[in-house]
């Protein structure tokens, strides 16, 4: 997966994007009474390095921050298999 924008061997940082995404979300989810539901508001993402293409595995990890009535928010990370940071961020979710 790359384009004309990444160096090569560097994956697109939208796959970052992504997994910080969905582990927040998660994280904002297990707060959440059955047949709840929520949305991103808002993502903020930092890169702190480029992730490979060489079959590195990445793992996200998402922590909620505050999990109020109609919004939450969350941070999370993604590492590489070495345990380096790859990239960082936060969000804020409404609860529907």
């Amino acid at each position: 997966m790359n384009n004309s924008s990444q160096p090569p061997g560097t994956v697109h940082g939208g796959i970052a994007a992504i997994l910080l995404d969905s582990a927040m979300a998660c994280a904002v989810h297990t707060t959440l009474p059955a047949g709840a539901s929520y949305t991103t508001l808002e993502l903020k993402v930092n890169y702190v390095r480029a992730a490979r293409t060489d079959g590195q595995t990445l793992t996200a990890e998402g922590t909620v921050i505050h999990a109020g009535r109609r919004t939450a928010t969350a941070e999370g990370k993604v590492l590489d298999d070495q345990g380096n940071l790859i990239a960082h961020g936060t969000t804020t979710c409404m609860i529907l």
